[in-house]
């Protein structure tokens, strides 16, 4: 058995679990980060099982794991299939994701992902990415910056806020986060201040990052990579990638409903594993940040 000091994960034993593991099986965790995911995988196989991990963070690398069985590739999870196929896999056996922000990434305030620091605008999973932060905020027109505020943070106050932050930026440029708070301050009262930052700083995050569209390329290739049988474990923690998740489950589309045939029945790709799993109150106490975790598991046809 591999034992690591890492961070646990949120919902490490259900996540997994979900996976039902076959020893000799091939899996993947597309969400390395700590390490904590891939070794309760690599805990569950044999000399004969294998595990490939993902992740575009370089700081991730730090982690990985010693192990002959284990392969980290430094590529963002939309690439899944062309990578794994560089290392000769075309099939897997289960397919886990965690989409949340590391703890690592919040915890390093230079990263610029936590509302707790003043640090410079960058908010980038892969640092070798050209578009940060600070060219969302500063370089945007103020409607792209209204429709980012708008859907990916859910804002009521998205117009308010894009037109004061162009206004501004005329002067001198927004560079962190601190000036980006005293900007927006008449749209943040007091009692709401960290919710709305964090509604925010996600809707950057995912601009930054192009989290939703990645996701979408993600499980448009994990239901081919996967054998008949194999699960897919998936862990969200906004509702809008949760609701991409849930639609793709269900019908394999994230618009619209399936056409029916003749007959009135559709063709659907996976068979939905069990309930919505949610963090036990034990685990949100022992880690706030959890709270907001969804757990989703199917299985292919």
């Amino acid at each position: 058995m591999i034992i690591m000091d890492y961070h646990k994960p949120v919902l490490l034993d259900e996540s997994v679990e979900g996976l039902a593991i076959k020893p000799n099986g091939v899996y993947v965790d597309v969400t390395f980060g700590g390490g904590g995911h891939s070794v309760e995988i690599l805990n569950n196989l044999n000399d004969e099982g294998k595990l490939f991990a993902f992740d575009q963070d370089s700081d991730a690398l730090e982690n990985a794991i010693d192990d002959s069985r284990f392969t980290l590739i430094h590529e963002n999870f939309r690439h899944l299939k062309r990578f794994l196929r560089f290392n000769g896999i075309t099939q897997v056996d289960g397919i886990l994701a965690d989409f949340g922000v590391s703890s690592h990434q919040f915890d390093v305030a230079e990263r610029g992902f936590s509302t707790r620091f003043e640090a410079d605008l960058d908010m980038r999973m892969d640092q070798d990415s050209s578009l940060s932060a600070y060219h969302v905020v500063n370089e945007y027109s103020e409607e792209q910056l209204r429709s980012i505020f708008s859907k990916h943070g859910e804002l009521r106050s998205a117009a308010g806020m894009a037109r004061l932050i162009v206004e501004k930026r005329k002067g001198e440029p927004i560079v962190n986060s601190n000036q980006l708070k005293e900007v927006l301050i008449r749209f943040l009262p007091k009692h709401k201040e960290n919710k709305l930052l964090a509604q925010l700083y996600q809707a950057i995050r995912i601009e930054v990052n192009d989290e939703l569209e990645a996701l979408k390329d993600f499980l448009l290739q994990a239901e081919k990579l996967l054998v008949s049988g194999g699960r897919l474990s998936v862990i969200s923690y906004h509702s809008l990638e949760d609701r991409l998740v849930k639609r793709f489950i269900r019908n394999g589309l994230f618009e619209g409903e399936p056409e029916k045939d003749m007959f009135g029945r559709v063709e659907v790709p996976f068979k939905r594993i069990g309930k919505l799993i949610i963090p036990s109150n034990e685990e949100i106490k022992s880690n706030s940040r959890s709270r907001s975790a969804k757990l989703r598991i199917a299985e292919k046809f």
